[in-house]
């Protein structure tokens, strides 16, 4: 390898894994933040929460690289650009065209890891985390219930406080079950309770209790009845998914479903490592900076492309599945413009058209 490039190579790559560890750091307390208000609400798991932790980083993967990889190529190439060293280098020939040997060691290992993570491991990550739910739901222990907190329902619906538990959570001490439906509450108390789990059905069977029901609104139709023993019902969670939920699809058996839907998840995972390219071809030109120019002032601009481009990704995703574009078109529209813009002026940039001089006479 040139010299040349083995200094560029170095200036790029550094840069790039600096820019992905901030915001590696910063991604990870807001999902971090996410994970801990499932685990408050019952959704989640309380001894799932490093799991899902890990999860979830995966799954925003597609969404964080690229950014990182924009950021980190624009740090680097403004530096060369406040230093006069890429003038230097312009002086010298070196154009576009030869710094695109040292630009696509950087870019192509990264747009592959993005490609894999968008088609491969963010897939298995969101199925892989329902599943690990699902199992965890199956005992009261793991859904979220502990002694001395009040905890959510899942789904919402009502919430449920218990006293005491016994280790494998099966038994429970001194149970106040508040649940609302349609404009009717429920309140149920209980010295003691049971867990029993039929099929994919979780029941809770109280003892020596009482339960008032009546209109959470004015009225007094309310009904008292003091009970031996009574048996209650737990919603389902909210991570039991549907086996043909594209989210958790492969990209194989997507590649074969024609329902829309489906068809706009493919083109969002195929989106990421197409527009993690065109920004890095685009971080290039808005690296371009003169001594004197602010030192962020092209970053925010690079930023604002990169928000601009993930949220039309969005919307476009959400506009494929309503039919509101033609599946045929996906996400095509924004993807091809985007490369086709970064390819010109990556490869036009610093050029300066000739003057065109008029006759005087």
């Amino acid at each position: 390898m040139p010299k040349l490039d083995r200094y560029l190579f170095r200036e790029l790559a550094q840069a790039t894994f600096a820019a992905l560890v901030i915001l590696m750091i910063v991604s990870l307390g807001g999902v971090f933040a996410d994970v801990l208000g499932d685990i408050a609400r019952g959704r989640v798991p309380a001894t799932l929460m490093l799991a899902q932790l890990g999860l979830q980083v995966i799954n925003y993967l597609p969404l964080i690289l690229p950014l990182g990889l924009m950021l980190g190529l624009m740090l680097a190439f403004g530096r060369l650009y406040r230093d006069s060293e890429m003038p230097v280098l312009t002086a010298t020939g070196v154009g576009p065209r030869r710094l695109l040997r040292p630009l696509l060691l950087v870019v192509g290992p990264m747009v592959v890891l993005i490609g894999v993570c968008s088609l491969w491991a963010g897939p298995w990550a969101r199925d892989y985390s329902q599943k690990m739910i699902e199992v965890g739901q199956r005992s009261l222990l793991v859904a979220g219930l502990e002694p001395g907190r009040f905890v959510e329902f899942p789904g919402g619906g009502g919430v449920v406080y218990v006293n005491a538990m016994s280790d494998d959570g099966s038994r429970l001490g001194r149970v106040f079950v508040y649940r609302q439906d349609e404009g009717r509450m429920d309140i149920t108390t209980a010295l003691g309770g049971e867990l029993s789990i039929e099929g994919t059905e979780r029941f809770l069977r109280l003892d020596d209790g009482f339960r008032v029901e009546g209109p959470m609104d004015a009225g007094l139709d309310f009904r008292l009845m003091r009970y031996a023993s009574n048996e209650l019902r737990l919603p389902s969670a909210d991570g039991s998914g549907r086996a043909d939920d594209p989210d958790t699809m492969t990209t194989l058996a997507l590649l074969g479903d024609g329902r829309p839907e489906a068809r706009a998840q493919l083109h969002f995972r195929l989106a990421p490592p197409l527009l993690a390219l065109a920004f890095a071809l685009l971080a290039v030109p808005l690296a371009r900076s003169p001594p004197r120019q602010a030192r962020y002032g092209r970053m925010m601009l690079g930023f604002l492309a990169y928000v601009l481009g993930m949220n039309l990704m969005l919307l476009g995703t959400d506009w494929v599945a309503e039919g509101r574009i033609p599946v045929v078109l996906g996400l095509w529209w924004l993807v091809l413009p985007l490369l086709a813009a970064g390819l010109w002026l990556y490869f036009t940039d610093g050029r300066v058209a000739a003057p065109v001089w008029k006759r005087t006479r």
